[in-house]
């Protein structure tokens, strides 16, 4: 009975003493393993990635496939196939899309700077150099540095007071800018469906009291009002008149003249 005793005294001894010991090597895993992700997070550990790169300054993305060999200096080989970059080309002469700059965001609004950038295809000369930019982001360039899409007839051009319609615009390939280069700009109606300023004056001076330039324009109702008034005895032919010659009466559709 005495050895009973004895051994099972034994065991638990044995149980206080690997029990601790076991979870101190699970906590001192357990620690490794998290530092680890900790390093690969604040991008300390080898990484291989595929896909596309923003670039911060710019806002530009490019396609990419490239290998980053995490180091002190954070060396990096970049490999593009991206078709929009001309081949055989200067590396100053590049598009924008096809370079990263590095861009002073505390310049002076309205002044001349120098940006450093890097050209990302292959080239022709240095592939770092420096490009002189006026300081202002891409949404505050002139209407003849970007291109907006055109706007649908949904927009009256005709309304009062005046009517904007919001585009989506992109900065011209040679324009060096802050921020992103695609953006949203308010853009006043201003578009056409061919109709005529003196087309619409001499059909209401010589065809007015059949509602000929009512018609012309699209204003059907007023058309057919005028052709069985006789332009209401000569009284809205005039005042037709008048309000074409001054630019109020313009067509249905809400463009403008041509």
């Amino acid at each position: 009975m005495s050895n009973v005793k004895f051994r099972f005294l034994l065991y638990l001894i044995v149980c206080f003493i690997l029990i601790p010991i076991q979870a101190e090597n699970d906590f001192l895993n357990s620690s490794a393993i998290n530092q680890t992700e900790g390093a690969c997070l604040q991008e300390s550990c080898e990484v291989m990635t595929k896909g596309n790169i923003t670039d911060v300054d710019s806002g530009n993305i490019y396609p990419y496939e490239r290998t980053i060999e995490i180091s002190s200096e954070k060396e990096m080989s970049w490999e593009t196939s991206n078709s929009l970059c001309p081949v055989g080309t200067a590396c100053h002469l590049l598009p924008v899309d096809c370079m990263i700059c590095k861009f002073n965001f505390t310049c002076v609004y309205g002044g001349l700077v120098n940006v450093t950038c890097q050209a990302i295809p292959q080239c022709e000369g240095p592939k770092v150099f420096e490009k002189v930019m006026k300081c202002q982001y891409c949404y505050q360039t002139l209407p003849e540095d970007h291109s907006c899409n055109a706007t649908g007839s949904y927009c009256n051009s005709a309304a009062n007071p005046v009517q904007k319609y919001r585009s989506n615009c992109t900065v011209k390939s040679h324009v060096l800018c802050l921020g992103q280069r695609i953006f949203f700009k308010n853009i006043r109606c201003n578009w056409t469906s061919g109709y005529k300023w003196s087309t619409t004056l001499l059909l209401s001076i010589t065809l007015g009291g059949f509602g000929a330039d009512r018609f012309y324009l699209g204003h059907w109702q007023e058309g057919i009002g005028k052709l069985f008034s006789f332009g209401g005895a000569g009284v809205w032919t005039l005042v037709d008149v008048i309000l074409v010659f001054v630019g109020y009466l313009k067509p249905a559709d809400g463009s403008v003249y041509i």
